[in-house]
């Protein structure tokens, strides 16, 4: 199942069950005597319309503003709202409006630094969506004001809430795959990335993405997910990395690459690579976390556990000979069978429960601030050409 399909699908049942937990907890919201969460939304573009739409389905999360420069996206906002919502041009006049509880960021890369510490300082919690903050200034100075406040602070790597994802990790961290040696992950998709542009003026503005002083490209947008699950995994940060990228296949006046090839060297030997490409889009999403007794294979809702040597041939000859039903998908191995729901819903539903139980998200200002910086180095790497070390003085 496509994970476009696959949201749609869930989101219903999502919101069910993180309600149904909810109400079985007794929980109230800290100092309103309501389970009701008041939510701001900035940057209702498409993924901030999309996560406005997830959070119709979560009774507790109310969306009462939205804010967009563009006119058009912040009527697409509103309209996601029914209409109930209040419109800002000027997301600063929603940061006054005493009544939101919490915002979701959902702007360009470049301002995510900027706007997370202006709704800290105005008494707000915080889901910044991925890449947490452009360099490493806006990563540093970001990280010291939530860890200087008492507000709960979620950094958008929704696949820190999938219950596939922690299992699979727990799974891994526990010997599942034997010594982790390698890590293999890809984000490949067959476009140009482009948004349609009716005025030339707004070319900036919308496809943001494509242009350095706003965007981090296809590392930020894409590689930061399974960079950020890598850290997870293997509990580290990167000693270095190196890359190439280029701008190869869309001759279109775009800054950010559109294809990149990442290579960051763990701690004990392990090697992770990350590679994106926008001209070919076999086998899309995937990430396989190698060892020496196997392989845990993982796309955006499935997983599966591929053994090594002599445990493959136990199995198959077992289901061979007794019959014994050893489900077994051909190419790819044992299938992970857990219940979980769809990320994004997932990670609303835990940033809701975490500002309700005043507890620290497991995507929170450190592992955000982690990611963003393995992010930066591989852009480093890439345009200037050369291997970039961890730097130990961020204390990160």
């Amino acid at each position: 199942m496509k994970r476009r399909e696959f949201v749609i699908k869930s989101g219903l049942a999502t919101a069910s069950i993180g309600t149904a937990s909810f109400m079985a907890s007794g929980m109230v919201s800290p100092g309103k005597g309501t389970d009701i969460i008041n939510i701001g939304v900035i940057g209702t573009g498409d993924r901030g319309g999309g996560l406005i739409n997830v959070m119709n389905n979560i009774p507790e999360l109310n969306v009462i503003s939205c804010s967009d420069i563009l006119p058009f996206r912040l009527q697409k906002g509103i309209a996601n709202t029914s209409g109930k919502a209040k419109g800002y041009s000027d997301y600063r006049k929603l940061l006054e409006q005493k009544d939101i509880d919490a915002v979701i960021i959902a702007t360009p890369f470049n301002t995510h630094s900027q706007i997370a510490m202006e709704a800290i300082d105005a008494d707000k919690h915080v889901f910044c969506e991925k890449t947490l903050a452009k360099g490493f200034d806006g990563i540093i100075q970001l990280r010291n004001k939530v860890n200087s406040s008492d507000k709960i602070f979620q950094t958008g790597h929704q696949y820190h809430s999938s219950r596939l994802y922690t299992h699979v990790v727990d799974l891994i961290q526990n010997g599942k795959v034997g010594k982790v040696t390698a890590i293999e992950c890809q984000w490949n998709r067959n476009g140009n990335w482009r948004r349609p542009v009716t005025d030339p003026s707004l070319e900036r503005a919308i496809n943001w993405r494509m242009y350095r002083e706003y965007s981090g490209g296809l590392v930020a947008e894409l590689c930061s997910h399974q960079i950020d699950f890598t850290n997870w995994v293997l509990n580290a940060t990167p000693e270095q990395v190196l890359g190439v990228g280029g701008i190869d296949y869309w001759k279109d006046g775009r800054e950010t690459f559109d294809n990149v090839h990442l290579i960051y060297s763990y701690p004990n030997g392990v090697k992770a690579s990350f590679t994106c490409l926008t001209s070919n889009s076999k086998d899309d999403y995937q990430i396989k976390v190698m060892g020496d007794k196997g392989t845990l294979i993982l796309d955006y809702v499935n997983a599966w556990f591929f053994p090594e040597g002599n445990y493959k041939k136990e199995i198959q000859d077992v289901d061979g000979v007794s019959g014994a039903t050893v489900k077994w998908d051909e190419g790819k191995g044992i299938p992970i069978d857990i219940e979980h729901a769809d990320p994004s819903a997932q990670a609303l539903i835990d940033f809701k429960t975490n500002i309700l139980n005043n507890t620290v998200p497991t995507s929170n200002i450190s592992t955000g601030a982690k990611a963003a910086a393995c992010v930066q180095m591989g852009l480093d790497a890439m345009h200037e050409n050369k291997i970039v070390e961890w730097n130990k003085e961020l204390n990160l």
